[in-house]
């Protein structure tokens, strides 16, 4: 089990994810959502010096990973069993009370959709700074599909210097 980073909220990222669903964000499936998730902890953290959901991203051939959050992913598609005390399976089951995660199998991989349940999105999590910037993000990538906005990560020349496999932010 690798130790995971005590800074990550899943519970303000799983409401994101609601108030994504609510504002109808298209083609919304685990890659979009990490790569939204990094484009919005940059851009808040070039603004205001902080991150919104304290994940940390890791540089990927494809696009920026959140370290955490994907590892948590991985386990739900392959339907991994974890331990009683394994922290992962505390994260998960925080995540899953909020939202649902529909595992499809498509021809080359595994995609994860995200079902909004009884829950609505609480802004109450949030600062305004933090919805501004999510706000401006979801509105200028609502409708862009997970390749392009993998592109416009790598137009990021934090991005593009760092190495594959090290921490961007």
């Amino acid at each position: 089990m690798k130790v995971t980073n005590l800074e990550l909220n899943i519970t303000k990222i799983a409401n994101v994810i609601l108030y994504m669903l609510e504002n109808k964000v298209s083609h919304l499936n685990d890659k979009k959502l990490s790569i939204l998730l990094f484009l919005m902890d940059y851009k808040h953290m070039e603004i205001y010096e902080n991150k919104i959901f304290g994940e940390i991203y890791i540089k990927d051939n494809r696009s920026p990973e959140p370290q955490v959050l994907a590892e948590l992913f991985d386990i739900i598609a392959n339907s991994e069993d974890l331990e009683e005390d394994d922290e992962r399976l505390y994260l998960i089951q925080e995540f899953l009370d909020h939202l649902d995660i529909d595992v499809v199998t498509k021809a080359n991989y595994i995609e994860l959709k995200f079902v909004k349940m009884e829950d609505d999105f609480d802004e109450s999590l949030f600062t305004k700074e933090e919805l501004k910037t999510i706000n401006k993000a979801i509105e200028r990538y609502k409708n862009e599909t997970p390749r392009k906005m993998a592109n416009v990560c790598f137009t990021i020349d934090k991005v593009r210097e760092t190495k594959n496999g090290e921490i961007i932010i």
